[in-house]
């Protein structure tokens, strides 16, 4: 099940978050405040898609790419899974 398989991607990204001490404060925030925004839209599975949720995701990747290439890669995998499941 899709919905599971982001959940676990996005258990694995919290994992990323919490290993990685090289992370500001302000960008800890940023991810976790990201993370609330996809369980948001997956709670609300039967509302149109909204196009924003995966815009913020990939605008993520690219800020996290160079410097944390393990928080990339799990965001990266997010946004695969919401394009899967529609969002």
């Amino acid at each position: 099940m899709p919905a599971r398989e982001l959940q676990e991607q996005l258990d694995q990204l919290s994992e990323q978050l919490e290993k990685n001490q090289t992370l500001s404060l302000e960008e800890r925030e940023d991810m976790r405040a990201l993370m609330e925004q996809i369980k948001a839209r997956m709670e609300l599975e039967n509302a149109t898609a909204d196009p924003s949720v995966a815009d913020s995701v990939n605008l993520a990747v690219e800020r996290f790419e160079v410097d944390h290439p393990g928080v990339a890669g799990a965001l990266r995998n997010i946004v695969q899974t919401l394009g899967n499941i529609g969002i």
